[in-house]
This record gives C-alpha cells, sequence and structure tokens, in this order.
C-alpha cells in the first residue's frame, strides 16, 4: 500500500518534535540533582529556563518569516541539528552560567528554527486533515516529554554526575536525526515563495489585522506560562509536598510531574481533534468554542493539584488537567491557520510563538519566588496557574462570539504534493 507523502512527511517531523519537546523536559526533573552537583540554587536554575524561553521568544518571529522565505526542509533540519548539539553541551555544563549559554542560547535559538516550518508544511499539505494533523505532531509533545522527564528523573535521582547522561544521549541521537531529515524530508513550496516574498511588516500586518488571530495568541501565550512553570517545577512540587507519603519520589517525581497529566492529554487531544476536523465545515467557530472549553474546564483540576492532601489525588488531578488541556491543544493551531492567510502561516506562527514564549517565560522565575515567600511551599504558586488559563479562555470566547464570522477568510484550495 502507498503512503502518501504528507503522512510520511508527518512522521519525519513528528520524531523532530519528540526530540524538540523531549528535550526541554530534561531540565526540570534534574534541578535538584544539578543544585547538587554544581552547588547553583533554584532561582538561579529558574533563570536558565527564563532564558531559553526568552531566547526563543525573540528569535521565533525571524525564523517564522525565514520560513515564509527560504526552504523549509533545510530551516527544520537546521534547527534540530542546532538545538540538539545545544542539549549535548548541556551535559558538560558545571555552572549557572555554562547552562545559560549552551541550554538556555544555543538550544533555545536553535529551536526557533523548527516549529514556524515544520506546522506550516503540515498545514499546506493537510487542509481538511489539518487539526489532525496537528494533533499528531502534538503527540510528540506528549510522549517526548514523558519519555525524557522519566529518564532525566531516574538519572537524576542516582545521584552525583548521573544527571548529564539524558543530555547526551539525546542531544546526539537529534544531532543524528537531522542528517536522516536532510536526506528524506522534501520541501514543499511555500505560497508565499510562488507569489510574493513576504515582508515582517506584511506579515505582522496579517496577523494584527486579525483580532480572532490575536485571541488566540493571548490564549497561548497563557496556556505557555502555566506549561512552563508546571512542567520545571511540579517535580519540586511533588517531591516537597509528598516525599514523605511516597520516598520513591525522590527518582520517579519527573515520571509522575508529567504521566498523569500527558496521559490525559493524550486522550483529549485525539477526542476535540476529531470533533474539530468533523464539524468545523458546519460550524465554523468549533475549533474556538473548543479552545474555551478546554481552558475553562481545566480550571478546577489546577485548583486541586495544587491542593491536593494526598499523591494519589494528586495524580488523579493532574489526569482531569491534561485531559482538558489535551482538548485545548487539539485546536489551537487550526483556530489560527484559519483567520491567517496562507502566504504568512510560517511568520504567523513565529510571531505567535514569539509573544507566548517571552510572556510564558516569566514563570520559570515567578513561580519559585512567590514559594519563597512561603518557605518553600509551591501549593500557592502551582494555583496561581489557573488565573492564566482563565484569562485565556475569557479571551478566545470573546473572539468567538465578536470577530470570528468577519476574520474568516474563503475556503482554501487543497496542495498538491
Amino acid at each position: 500500500m502507498k503512503i502518501d507523502y504528507k503522512w510520511k512527511a508527518l512522521a519525519l517531523l513528528w520524531i523532530a518534535f519528540f526530540l524538540q519537546q523531549g528535550t526541554r523536559q530534561l531540565f526540570g526533573p534534574s534541578i535538584p540533582a544539578i543544585c547538587g552537583s554544581t552547588g547553583v540554587d533554584k532561582v538561579s536554575l529558574g533563570l536558565v529556563g527564563t532564558v531559553f524561553a526568552m531566547t526563543y521568544g525573540i528569535c521565533v518571529p525571524f525564523a517564522g518569516l525565514a520560513a515564509d522565505l527560504f526552504n523549509r526542509k533545510w530551516m527544520v533540519v537546521s534547527g534540530v541539528a542546532i538545538f540538539c548539539l545545544g542539549i549535548f553541551v548541556s551535559g558538560f555544563a558545571a555552572s549557572a552560567l555554562l547552562l545559560v549559554l549552551s541550554y538556555g542560547i544555543l538550544n533555545g535559538f536553535g529551536q526557533t528554527f523548527y516549529y514556524p516550518s515544520a506546522t506550516s508544511l503540515i498545514s499546506q499539505l493537510h487542509k481538511d486533515s489539518r487539526a489532525t494533523a496537528i494533533s499528531i505532531l502534538q503527540m510528540g509533545l506528549y510522549i517526548g516529554i514523558v519519555g525524557c522527564g522519566t529518564l532525566a528523573g531516574l538519572a537524576s535521582g542516582k545521584g552525583g554526575e548521573s544527571w548529564r547522561i539524558p543530555f547526551w544521549v539525546f542531544g546526539g541521537a537529534g544531532v543524528l536525526w537531522a542528517i536522516i531529515l536532510a536526506f528524506f524530508l522534501k520541501d514543499t513550496k511555500s505560497v508565499a515563495s510562488a507569489i510574493a516574498k513576504p515582508s515582517s511588516s506584511e506579515a505582522i500586518k496579517a496577523v494584527i489585522s486579525k483580532p480572532t488571530a490575536i485571541a488566540v495568541i493571548i490564549g497561548l501565550a497563557m496556556m505557555i506560562y502555566v506549561d512552563i512553570g508546571f512542567k520545571n517545577w511540579m517535580p519540586s512540587h511533588l517531591q516537597s509536598r509528598f516525599s514523605s507519603e511516597v520516598p520513591s519520589l525522590t527518582a520517579w517525581a519527573g515520571f509522575h510531574a508529567v504521566f498523569w497529566h500527558y496521559l490525559g492529554a493524550f486522550f483529549g487531544i485525539v477526542v476535540g481533534s476529531r470533533i474539530g476536523d468533523k464539524f468545523v465545515s458546519r460550524r465554523k467557530g468549533v475549533r474556538l468554542e473548543i479552545g474555551v472549553a478546554g481552558l475553562a474546564l481545566a480550571i478546577p483540576f489546577i485548583v486541586w493539584m495544587s491542593l491536593a492532601p494526598s499523591f494519589l489525588s494528586c495524580c488523579a488531578a493532574m489526569f482531569g488537567f491534561g485531559i482538558f488541556r489535551g482538548v485545548y491543544d487539539s485546536n489551537f493551531m487550526a483556530s489560527f491557520f484559519d483567520v491567517v492567510d496562507q502566504r504568512y502561516h510560517a511568520s504567523g506562527v513565529g510571531f505567535m510563538m514569539c509573544i507566548a514564549f517571552l510572556f510564558g517565560s516569566l514563570s520559570s522565575t515567578i513561580l519559585p519566588a512567590i514559594s519563597s515567600l512561603y518557605k518553600g511551599n509551591m501549593s500557592f504558586s502551582m494555583m496561581t496557574l489557573a488565573c492564566f488559563y482563565a484569562t485565556g479562555a475569557f479571551v478566545i470566547l470573546l473572539a468567538r462570539v465578536k470577530f470570528l464570522s468577519r476574520d474568516l477568510p474563503a475556503r482554501e484550495e487543497p496542495c498538491k504534493a
């Protein structure tokens, strides 16, 4: 049976996304071991996460514009090679400064090249299956974070310098995968390259002229703030709150902090993407409605997770939180592509990610700072995350009610790949 190239391309990009998102999760579970190995305090390590997110946010709009101007295949290949090199080098770091340079800057810079190019390629190849294809890609995030986070937590739990091993393994594997992408990934010419070369001002205007797109960006910024804070600090929260109840959390906090959340997200994204693709032709606002439902219904689970009286209760809350986070994830990118001209998809994604990550980067430093006011108790810090989901849900709902009908363009023709 011959497999359509659009699905082969999705498989190649899926593994790259697994590596991109999975290697991000190496850092959070390793924080206790890095502190013990290097003597760096947690607030300084929180700065490493903030520098990474800010580097990503500052550079990604330029990477998005470049993806609309140049060869998207080589943008993906170079991005994977650079960020995996940064991860590999991070395994040798012996101070916060070296981690800032390797993990924060080199890794953050390399990661900017991947996502705008990959999602614009997928969007162009998959029209009627857009939400499904992007949701399949998003599953690479879930599996990568759980797998890499678990291995990082286990290595960290062994103490000493063992935390470095996952950085070397996944960083080296990523460099090899970049070589594979160079041989097997094709470049589908973008609409922008076929019609006219976009400028950065044109791309930004194409986005900000659509209030619905602005609302999707704000919603994503709220979600990224929560996501960065949750991934970086939930392992520490579990250890500090439940280690007496579950002694094995010393080694397994990295696993539990993400497994239950992303297991729920897996179910949520499967259901949400199918609903979005099935009903969008009959109900144009269904993608935004799914996003609002996902953010709003996750709020009580975030509060429950933060204040859970037992480890089992906390895991159940993270699972529920994950279900509705997955529902949100299933349609946010498709919602953005639905209202932004296809000529500016990669540039638009770059602009969107810039805003979202510059804002979201703050949580990596703010959460431990709030915790320090409560003698290291992370419960209140984690509970504040619910406010950001509430804000995102309100803004997207406003766009659905007031702006979507005027922002939707005429239906695009499927891409012949």
